[in-house]
């Protein structure tokens, strides 16, 4: 038994069996429904026979992670072709198809922000990389499931006894290094735990503490980054289709000092987050970071800064900070294109309370000041 086995990705093989369990699970079948564009599906008889069916007809040759990931590229294409304006990406000739990276990346969306990068690294040429997940989202285990074929890794965080948390941890930071300085395969994860819901993008030193965890007796921390090829990322939404539930959050949170989440929020945040219109999305890869401090306060800092000063203004950017009357950053929008992302917020801003406004908006003014 390998020790990351509680964690790692699926391996090919496994694949097979997986995928049979996943076509016949009843909960993959209605997520399906409940994500199709024609309604009319919902009105067939034994449709959920019908959708199990074609599932196992279209995964039938799949064998392997690499096959499955083929597949995934084709969903996720068809996700950019219906719901993104357009995908750009920059930085792509920073990086070498022979090394394994550890990209740091600003977090807005729970699968797209490492999806989008996974698709244009496969599309040009480049290996895929394992992704971070917390375990609140495994707690669904067909979820799990879909997520561990796509090459997620786990990083338990749930409550715990402080030495079991310590091995969990240490079990993540063990994963992430033998990935890339021992099998040279790059790792994608959240510069902070969470989706960034208020628009200020910023490393948690915390997380660079898992990361060096397990070489902490062994490397000093800017050693330690250094041999681990950092490489921000920077990820930037013209329109965030989760924005509604995310000031719903932060507000309940400033005046009830608390949130719970609803059962299967995150999933629902997962499909309205494929499913809506995103505009324009663009994706900055930097270059490879170099360390010199032994401080994770520094280096958090200075990942911070990089992923900020690539983030790609928007439209919807300089709009909010119109409306908040913020400062407002050079750009070369025009004005009838500032007109109308003011237009789609205030039209947005319509479903909610007065109150609600400046949590909304500080989504999209926070990520360019």
């Amino acid at each position: 038994m390998n020790k990351f086995d509680s964690i790692r990705p699926y391996e090919d093989s496994e694949v097979e069996e997986v995928l049979s369990s996943l076509c016949s699970n009843i909960n993959v079948i209605r997520a399906l429904l409940d994500s199709a564009d024609n309604s009319l599906m919902s009105l067939l008889p034994f449709k959920e026979k019908i959708i199990s069916l074609y599932l196992k007809h279209k995964t039938k040759n799949i064998t392997s992670i690499h096959e499955y990931q083929n597949l995934f590229e084709s969903i996720v294409s068809k996700v950019v072709s219906q719901s993104i304006d357009n995908l750009s990406v920059s930085g792509l000739e920073n990086l070498d198809k022979n090394k394994g990276y550890l990209f740091i990346s600003n977090h807005r969306d729970i699968t797209l922000d490492s999806a989008l990068l996974n698709l244009k690294l496969h599309q040009n040429g480049f290996q895929t990389t394992n992704n971070a997940v917390g375990n609140n989202l495994m707690n669904e285990k067909w979820a799990s499931d879909l997520m561990r074929l796509n090459k997620s890794f786990i990083i338990d965080r749930s409550d715990k006894s402080k030495k079991d948390i310590y091995k969990s941890l240490n079990l993540a930071s063990e994963f992430i290094c033998n990935s890339i300085l021992n099998k040279t395969e790059s790792v994608w994860i959240a510069q902070k735990q969470g989706r960034s819901k208020d628009g200020i993008d910023y490393t948690d030193p915390t997380v660079l503490k898992m990361i060096h965890l397990s070489k902490r007796k062994l490397l000093s921390i800017d050693k330690c980054f250094n041999d681990l090829n950092v490489v921000p990322v920077s990820i930037s939404y013209e329109k965030d289709p989760n924005d509604l539930l995310k000031t719903r959050e932060l507000y309940l949170t400033s005046i009830n000092t608390s949130y719970e989440k609803e059962p299967r929020e995150d999933l629902i945040s997962i499909a309205d987050g494929i499913k809506g219109k995103k505009g324009n999305v663009h994706l900055s890869i930097g270059k490879k970071m170099v360390f010199v401090s032994d401080s994770y306060d520094d280096i958090a800092s200075q990942i911070t800064n990089e992923i900020k000063s690539s983030y790609r203004i928007h439209s919807t950017n300089i709009a909010a900070c119109m409306i908040q009357g913020k400062d407002i950053p050079n750009h070369s929008f025009s004005n009838e294109e500032v007109d109308n992302a003011m237009q789609y917020l205030k039209e947005r801003m319509h479903t909610m309370q007065d109150d609600m406004h400046s949590f909304y908006l500080n989504q999209y003014s926070n990520s360019i000041l």
